[in-house]
């Protein structure tokens, strides 16, 4: 058998893939079992180091664990998939930097943190290997509409998007008011 460079490049993309698929799939199905009642802990608020406080956080609310853990288990999902693999190392990518922050902030476990940099290096190896098609994703959503208009067509359109910005921020205000 007589593998091209291609073939390699993908071979290696397929296996790092499935490393960081891996551990989202750990780490998602970990979230939606992991966190217990916060009831449980013994400690003032003053008392505790970072880590308690992150774990006492996730465990005082089941429902967004189990939301982040889900987060991970699509974004490994989509990881896996090579038809939406950028897609999903996009994805993936703002739910590790937020665990790489956490981790950071809260002074968690240096091993969680070295795991979580590296499966975000392997993501962005990811995003390197399939650098053209990203590019092309990119400048296609970066295409303005070249449509030619006159200067006070386009000045009404922005007062018109301007009284709809300030009547929709008043109704904003009125929905989110304390009554």
């Amino acid at each position: 058998m007589n593998l091209t460079k291609k073939d390699k490049i993908e071979i290696f993309e397929n296996a790092i893939s499935w490393i960081v698929v891996m551990a989202m799939f750990i780490y998602g199905g970990g979230k939606l079992i992991q966190f217990g009642d916060v009831a449980e802990i013994d400690k003032t608020l003053s008392e505790m180091n970072g880590m308690e406080l992150m774990w006492a956080f996730y465990g005082y609310s089941k429902s967004f664990a189990i939301t982040l853990g889900v987060f991970e288990l699509i974004g490994g999902l989509l990881i896996l998939i090579n038809k939406t693999r950028i897609i999903g190392c996009l994805f993936t990518s703002t739910i590790l930097v937020n665990v790489i922050f956490q981790d950071i902030y809260f002074g968690v476990h240096l091993g969680a943190l070295k795991a979580a940099i590296i499966y975000q290096l392997l993501i962005l190896i990811i995003l390197l290997l399939n650098k053209e098609k990203l590019m092309t994703s990119i400048k296609t959503l970066l295409i303005s509409d070249k449509t030619e208009q006159t200067k006070t067509k386009f000045f009404i359109k922005i007062l018109i998007a301007f009284g709809i910005f300030i009547g929709l921020r008043i109704l904003e205000y009125f929905i989110t008011i304390k009554w």
